[in-house]
């Protein structure tokens, strides 16, 4: 996920009872062991339960030195959260326990899904310095330990997306030059600033299966009328394996499918960098899509789209081009708000740091913030369990009351800057 102003995260929480117990059971001395890349070898794989984990109404991500919390994915069968925080992967169990952690990223790691087919997690990784844009995939029975490498711990590989490298390169003006990593240009095709959102779910035309659909990130650009989409791209990973490489950030690869299985847009205004996390909704067939709120003064900027599941893409103009394109359009569910000017839906609901889709109309909704620890500015997230109302303005209700915020100290070695948060 992208730059977001100052300010905008309150310093938050910590853990639940639960959480606080086993760490203060634990002592401090455990805890500390816990993040250190010198621990004691991994254990053997417990028997997997025979059926998912209860689902607790919270876990804590911990508090990390680290870009904001990006995304989370959940393995129920396992009882596995995985969080991304932008230069770091944390994996916990459903107590939010630490497990392991993938250092050492210098790009940036946005959303995640578990794809259960496989029993990986896919996240959107960006070198836009280097024209390059990966899906990770992350093999989780591997990550046994803290502070594991990204490059070279055998537990990350990656497939290069050519189709966001042709979009976002795209010199649309004419003059030869591209002008980089810039909203101020006319430059990047659909104002595609790169990726973000991913998740799992059926294809839009219902014919190919279960498909990873990836969310472009769209520049905030009030002076251009092609960035009003969001694009989503989709891909049957499947046939993946013969693209993935480790990841090499000295030298980027270009492993990965010519173009997607498919390409889609829809219209809700423009957005600040496009869908965050993107989630489908197998309860009712819908895809939720969490942005941050756009500034262009025609739209409502809703921070919360919903695509209508029970409707096939149509071919038709894609709103803003020039020259005039067709392409396959989405519509959004006609429920919740609705600007009659545009004729956009939406809601104001949280999401853009992490949303899952549990069934029985359950979600987790992640809250991000910062906390001091000697001086020292680290950022927390946690998965907090709500159900779907529908209502207005927030479809959103939490299961149980807040917990106040308990700090906790357990520092990564992310010591390698961010080139944005």
């Amino acid at each position: 996920m992208r730059r977001h102003p100052r300010g905008r995260f309150a310093a938050l929480f910590m853990s639940v009872v639960v959480v606080s117990a086993v760490v203060a059971g634990a002592g401090a001395g455990a805890a500390q062991a816990l993040t250190s890349s010198e621990a004691a070898p991994p254990a053997r794989p417990a028997t997997l339960p025979s059926r998912p984990a209860a689902l607790p109404a919270r876990v804590d991500g911990g508090t990390w030195q680290s870009g904001h919390l990006q995304g989370m994915a959940i393995d129920r069968r396992k009882g596995r959260m995985y969080f991304s925080f932008t230069n770091l992967l944390v994996k916990t169990d459903l107590a939010g326990k630490p497990l392991g952690s993938v250092t050492g990223f210098t790009g940036h790691l946005g959303d995640l899904d578990f794809n259960e087919e496989d029993g990986r997690v896919y996240g959107s990784l960006e070198y836009k310095a280097a024209k390059a844009f990966y899906i990770a995939v992350f093999d989780g029975d591997r990550i046994t330990r803290m502070n594991m490498d990204a490059a070279s711990a055998g537990v990350v590989s990656t497939v290069h997306l050519q189709e966001v490298v042709k979009d976002y390169t795209a010199d649309m003006n004419g003059d030869g030059v591209f002008d980089g990593d810039t909203a101020k240009t006319p430059d990047h095709r659909y104002g595609c600033s790169g990726i973000d959102g991913v998740a799992f779910g059926p294809s839009f035309d219902r014919e190919g299966g279960t498909k990873l659909t990836v969310a472009y990130g769209v520049y905030a650009h009030t002076g251009r009328q092609d960035n009003d989409n969001q694009v989503l791209l989709q891909y049957d990973v499947r046939r993946w394996k013969q693209y993935e490489r480790p990841l090499t950030e000295d030298a980027p690869h270009t492993s990965g499918p010519s173009s997607p299985d498919g390409k889609y847009f829809a219209y809700t205004g423009n957005t600040t960098y496009g869908v965050q996390n993107l989630e489908y909704d197998a309860e009712s067939g819908n895809w939720l899509m969490a942005v941050y709120k756009g500034t262009k003064p025609g739209f409502p900027n809703y921070s919360l789209f919903v695509l209508d599941g029970s409707k096939r893409p149509v071919w038709g103009t894609v709103p803003g081009q020039q020259p005039s394109e067709r392409g396959q359009l989405l519509p959004l569910l006609p429920r919740g708000l609705h600007d009659t000017a545009s004729g956009v839906y939406g809601w104001e609901s949280a999401g853009q740091y992490g949303l899952i889709s549990l069934g029985g109309g359950r979600h987790y909704v992640a809250e991000a913030g910062t906390v001091q620890v000697d001086g020292v500015t680290r950022q927390t997230g946690r998965a907090v369990l709500h159900r779907w109302t529908g209502l207005t303005p927030n479809p959103f209700a939490p299961l149980t009351p807040p917990v106040r915020p308990v700090p906790r100290t357990e520092p990564v070695t992310t010591e390698r800057p961010l080139k944005r948060p």
